[in-house]
């Protein structure tokens, strides 16, 4: 927090402490949250709730990159005080999401049979991921929702809030699904949780917008059609690099069903998560970046562009001083907090898994000043280009391990992605430097 103060100020240095501090909280509960799943369900039943998760990322694909739209033209109606506006972008997104979400609903609905056939499940599994899939579905629906007005609290100037909401929320649902499984309830207890959570963020959300804006959500007269296209020309962007991000980890786990079996499917959930949580540290930090540089992106003078220069400068600071150590302690740590962690349940497939993403993951954190201020001065294509770098280049090798060897593990991904992750990393810091250069001038 003392790294924080000395190098933001204000509500930006609140909302990423915010960030810190929620994944924390996040990252505890996942570690509550593995060794209670798997000694209720076991690998393999948990690798079908994993496979059925795997199913609400495609339907993620529905909310059409409207999140990231949402907190960025928010953030910048609020920088004008249009309360208006920030009313007009909100119900527009409200009601396009509903829309893309009842399409999503029906193709799951439609297609549930070839969906969960893809993952070559045994009948016993099969006949559970059917049961349950109608309900992923309609959660697919209410999440697009609820993320939406997150966002747009996020825009609002307060993600501090929007991300202690979140958090709270993962608590009541792991808490909810322990009670359930607990009671001799088997994997629905997790569809359950996950409905709770996201009913607690929605009212928690809506609260708390109401009480920054006083805005009205529900007035036809909001819909707007340029706000629409706005909507739509910036989220566009971010949808079509959502649509090759997909390509990644859902991909990746489709591969080591087919090739390795279910069971493997949680040895890469726990290494590739664990690695995110640990970036998720520095990354949640780094997010406040984009609405903020929103909000003052307005005048085009070299003044402003040396704002975000400094801005990157001290993100970048942030990364090396607390990342270097915790990265490291980690890396070294690995075996030994993972048998205390897991238990009779550790995995030795984990450990080198788990190192690949960490190198990977902290090569990627490098990268993140600069995503979010390209997107932070509209520029969503480059969500499209990462994710081409990063997901196409996953896609190509491990079609290429599977070709060669008939076998795809889960350290074999991991390790993939280091190299791909550097590429994506160097591209974005040279793109924003061009793009600040370009639109705001040289240093003074």
């Amino acid at each position: 927090m003392s790294m924080l103060k000395r190098l933001f100020s204000s509500q930006l240095r609140i909302n990423m402490a915010s960030g810190v501090v929620v994944t924390v909280i996040n990252g505890a509960a996942m570690m509550l949250a593995y060794p209670l799943y798997l000694h209720f369900l076991g690998y393999e039943k948990y690798g079908v709730w994993l496979v059925l998760a795997t199913v609400l990322s495609f339907a993620q694909l529905g909310n059409l990159g409207i999140g990231q739209a949402v907190m960025k033209l928010v953030a910048e109606e609020h920088g004008r005080d249009n309360i208006e506006g920030i009313q007009q972008y909100v119900t527009t997104a409200l009601a396009l999401l509903c829309l893309s979400g009842g399409l999503i609903l029906i193709v799951v609905l439609v297609f549930k049979t070839q969906i969960v056939a893809a993952f070559k499940l045994s009948e016993e599994n099969a006949q559970t991921a059917l049961w349950l899939l109608p309900y992923i579905g309609i959660l697919s629906v209410y999440v697009f929702i609820v993320q939406a007005l997150n966002a747009a609290l996020s825009g609002l100037g307060r993600m501090d809030l929007a991300n202690y909401a979140q958090a709270t929320g993962r608590i009541v649902a792991v808490t909810v699904a322990a009670v359930l499984l607990c009671s001799g309830r088997g994997i629905e207890s997790l569809l359950i949780g996950n409905g709770i959570m996201y009913v607690f963020v929605h009212v928690v959300s809506l609260i708390c917008i109401w009480r920054i804006a006083r805005i009205r959500l529900l007035r036809i007269k909001n819909l707007d059609a340029q706000c629409c296209k706005r909507i739509l020309r910036f989220g566009g962007a971010v949808f079509g690099g959502s649509v090759v991000s997909m390509l990644f980890s859902p991909f990746n786990k489709l591969m080591l069903s087919r090739y390795s079996g279910i069971a493997v499917i949680p040895v890469y959930e726990i290494a590739y998560n664990g690695a995110v949580q640990v970036r998720a540290l520095l990354e949640s930090a780094l997010r406040p970046m984009m609405p903020e540089i929103s909000s003052i992106s307005g005048p085009i003078n070299p003044t402003i562009g040396n704002r975000i220069r400094t801005l990157n400068r001290k993100g970048m600071k942030l990364i090396l001083y607390c990342g270097i150590p915790l990265y490291g302690l980690l890396f070294l740590a690995t075996k030994g907090l993972l048998e205390f962690w897991l238990q009779d349940k550790y995995n030795s497939s984990i450990p080198l898994a788990f190192r690949f993403m960490l190198i990977g993951t902290f090569i990627n954190i490098l990268g993140v000043p600069a995503y979010h201020t390209l997107l932070g001065l509209g520029k969503s294509s480059i969500s499209i280009i990462t994710s081409i770098i990063i997901s196409g280049g996953n896609f190509f090798l491990v079609l290429t391990i599977a070709i060669l060897f008939r076998h795809v593990s889960a350290s074999s991904i991991c390790g993939g992605v280091i190299f791909l992750y550097a590429i994506s990393s160097i591209y974005l810091m040279k793109r924003a430097s061009l793009e600040v250069k370009l639109t705001f001038g040289k240093h003074n």
